[in-house]
């Protein structure tokens, strides 16, 4: 069995030969620091000590968490001359105490504004599978590491999709927890409002040992979950509309595979409450405003050294007054109890995480195809944002050289820990069908 230092040695080799695309998965890296750090788990086993399931294990961090002595940039290039952090974000030094091997931190969307994962100050990560192809955003870094088994696993963020949506699109196990979970001090924020921290990683398990650091809660395995008596709703209508062929014909194999297995699936009608996101803030979204408000300085005075499809995007939220800002927060707070009322009868929603699999980098040059994409990309994963209810994206089953795609696993509001038992089990069933 392969020691930690052994796995860190072995991981810094495989970044450095790949070459530009291991440069442009990371904006930094900690060699020096991870190897003490994997030394030190190292020691700890060699007496029969351990902290956890992530004791020694490789982790990489979204550039816009706080690291100690280091400068967040949130993947912009405005933030390289800010002060260096004084301290670690509050879920890096979870991680830290955990035992986690902190690599670097990887690279991302600017300012976590696009789903699309495209970074024209650090270089875009070519997606895991295809490096010509988008990875994903906004925690592109995050889902290529992953992918690349470059770490065991990644700390991301989700405002819109930005773990689901880069899992999906790299064949890896995105979670999105409730909003409240896991802390936010010493992250840079985009959206007060729907920023989540969650991670990445190649299991449902993995995924639900750092849910547990993260969140600060006990440690403990996850509950059995039973296939049949899974209730499994599929919300046909808008989310399932503009969606590739072969992403409806894998969400639908996955759902018969489920069916022979015995958990109960049907099709449900909610599209009532599931287009609310997008009609209310037909004017304007809550995350532009907000990001409006944190970037006001910087827009009016620095507003050539952007991203320009980001500073777009956050410049159109200056335009929201205050009466529809309020507005859709309290359409939102009365909405939440009404979806919460339709989930009673049900375990999980499943649906597709993203509509299309990876497209071309080269195809999104023009800020026409960028828009539509993004717009796309965003659809269904920020649907669930929106309604604050937790989410796991899952890798379906593939053939050699076909590309990832994801299977979105909702659950009820605050069951995070009930939802990551449950699409453990549908990975089981997912994962036994590729195998045969």
């Amino acid at each position: 069995m392969e020691s930690a230092v052994q796995r860190l040695e072995r991981t810094l080799a495989a970044i450095h030969a790949a070459g530009e695309q291991g440069a442009r998965t990371f904006t930094q890296r900690y060699p020096d620091s991870a190897l003490e750090a994997a030394q030190a788990a190292d020691a700890r086993a060699a007496r029969g000590l351990s902290l956890g399931p992530l004791d020694g294990r490789i982790v990489t961090i979204k550039d816009l968490f706080d690291v100690a002595e280091q400068v967040t940039t949130a993947g912009s290039q405005l933030l390289q001359s800010q002060a260096r952090a004084t301290d670690d974000a509050a879920v890096v030094q979870r991680v830290r105490a955990a035992g986690g091997v902190v690599l670097g931190k990887t690279n991302m969307t600017e300012f976590a504004f696009s789903g699309i994962g495209i970074n024209p100050h650090y270089g875009t990560p070519g997606n895991a599978h295809d490096a010509e192809r988008i990875p994903g955003g906004s925690s592109s870094g995050a889902g290529v590491a992953v992918a690349r088994g470059w770490c065991d696993m990644a700390i991301g963020s989700d405002t819109g999709g930005s773990v689901r949506i880069p899992a999906a699109l790299n064949g890896v196990v995105g979670f999105k927890p409730s909003q409240q979970r896991v802390s936010r001090d010493g992250a840079f924020p985009l959206s007060f409002t729907l920023d989540c921290v969650g991670p990445l990683a190649r299991s449902v398990q993995v995924c639900a040992d750092a849910d547990a650091i993260f969140s600060g809660t006990a440690a403990a395995p996850l509950p059995a979950c039973k296939l049949q008596q899974l209730r499994i709703a599929v919300p046909r209508g808008l989310l399932f509309t503009e969606t590739e062929d072969v992403v409806l014909q894998a969400v639908e194999k996955a759902l018969a595979q489920l069916r022979t297995a015995g958990a109960s699936v049907q099709d449900v009608a909610w599209d009532d409450l599931l287009i609310q996101p997008f009609s209310l803030q037909e004017k304007g979204t809550l995350v532009a405003a907000e990001a409006a408000h944190i970037h006001r300085e910087h827009l009016q005075s620095h507003a050539d050294q952007f991203d320009p499809l980001v500073h777009a995007r956050i410049h159109r939220g200056m335009q929201m007054d205050a009466a529809t800002y309020v507005g859709i927060q309290q359409a939102r707070n009365a909405l939440l109890p009404q979806l919460d009322a339709r989930m009673a009868e049900w375990d999980v929603l499943l649906l597709p995480t993203v509509a299309f699999t990876a497209p071309r980098i080269d195809a999104l040059a023009n800020e026409a195809a960028f828009t539509q994409a993004n717009s796309l990309i965003l659809r269904n994963t920020s649907v669930f944002n929106f309604y604050d209810l937790p989410a796991l994206s899952l890798p379906l089953p593939r053939a050699a050289g076909e590309l990832p795609i994801g299977l979105m696993v909702v659950g009820s509001r605050h069951a995070d820990r009930p939802l990551l038992a449950m699409g453990a089990a549908i990975e089981t069933i997912l994962n036994a069908a590729n195998e045969s």
